[in-house]
């Protein structure tokens, strides 16, 4: 059974018309997705500070908002979570996860960093994996100056940001020993690209996200190699990477009603098979998007609440360790 709550806020989508992303430009999307949310959100908690941040990318500054809980200890360094939005790679920035990223802050005690990063049209694939790998390794060198304790250093995002976090980290062991990843948050990520899996077709219409949304996403991504093999590169589909050994410890959090759900319920199960250590949650009765959506639907508190917990384990993990 779908949460009642969600399918109260699908009813009403649909009672007021709203749009899917393929029927729109990017622009028109990204400006409705941004209008959504002070209807699905909170108030942003007024016990955590942000501040802007730039760090240098591939093609110029990247804009990051960092999140430092009010009640921290202001000489104290704290464990740091790099955040990537989720979107389709499309849609989304700093503004719409505001809410999302404070609220992971004020429950973990930890800064949370968010990556303003290009996306597509204008920006294709690889351009977001590479501006939220130069954001990551920067504040990996950079974070000790800036209140943060780099050696206690998560990556995390949503949807298309989980899918960005995932590849990070692969690439973070590739790159060894720096920088060294402590945790991996991925909320309900795409981990395979034109993924036919039995969630896609049996969520793929009613639930929020479609599959005719996700194709979409894609081909903005990809633009003109929406076709081609590029989508199958564990850089673009990190499911389809060679191993996922040796990769830092996961949360994996799905929706039991969202077309992504068994992707991400696969690339729980490849880092379990290669022993990382990998936890995996889902929410069986929640749409794809409800983490972001804590006004509306109450799961969204719980999940988020989840998803501090773990962080925090993490990053105490690595305390002791170094202890």
């Amino acid at each position: 059974m779908l949460d009642p709550q969600a399918r109260a806020l699908l009813d009403l989508m649909e009672k007021n018309g709203i749009p899917q992303v393929w029927q729109q430009t990017p622009t028109e999307a990204r400006q409705s997705y941004r209008e959504r949310r002070f209807f699905s959100q909170e108030e942003p908690a007024s016990d955590v500070q942000a501040m802007s941040l730039s760090a240098p990318g591939p093609l110029g500054p990247i804009p990051l908002r960092a999140f430092r809980p009010s009640l921290a200890p202001k000489d104290a360094a704290l464990a740091v979570l790099v955040y990537f939005h989720g979107g389709g790679w499309v849609i989304g920035d700093l503004d719409t996860h505001d809410v999302l990223c404070r609220q992971l802050a004020r429950e973990a005690q930890a800064v949370v960093v968010s990556v303003d990063y290009r996306m597509g049209p204008e920006y294709e694939f690889p351009a977001a994996v590479e501006d939220c790998w130069a954001a990551t390794c920067w504040i990996a060198e950079h974070g000790s100056s800036l209140g943060m304790d780099s050696s206690r250093l998560a990556v995390g995002g949503d949807s298309a940001g989980g899918n960005l976090a995932a590849v990070i980290s692969l690439m973070a062991r590739e790159q060894a020993p720096h920088p060294k990843l402590a945790f991996q948050l991925l909320i309900y990520p795409a981990t395979e690209m034109d993924a036919g899996t039995e969630s896609m077709r049996a969520n793929g219409e009613g639930y929020l996200l479609t599959s005719r949304s996700m194709q979409w996403f894609v081909k903005q991504y990809f633009g003109d190699r929406a076709n081609s093999a590029d989508i199958k590169t564990w850089r673009a589909s990190p499911l389809l990477a060679a191993s996922h050994a040796g990769l830092p410890p996961a949360l994996v959090l799905t929706a039991g009603f969202d077309p992504l759900r068994d992707e991400g319920r696969m690339y729980a199960d490849k880092l379990s098979a290669a022993g990382t250590p990998a936890q995996y949650v889902c929410f069986e009765r929640q749409i794809h998007g409800f983490v972001t959506m804590s006004r509306v639907i109450d799961e969204a508190k719980t999940a988020v609440s989840l998803c501090a917990k773990a962080l925090a384990r993490a990053f105490d993990a690595v305390g002791v360790q170094e202890a």
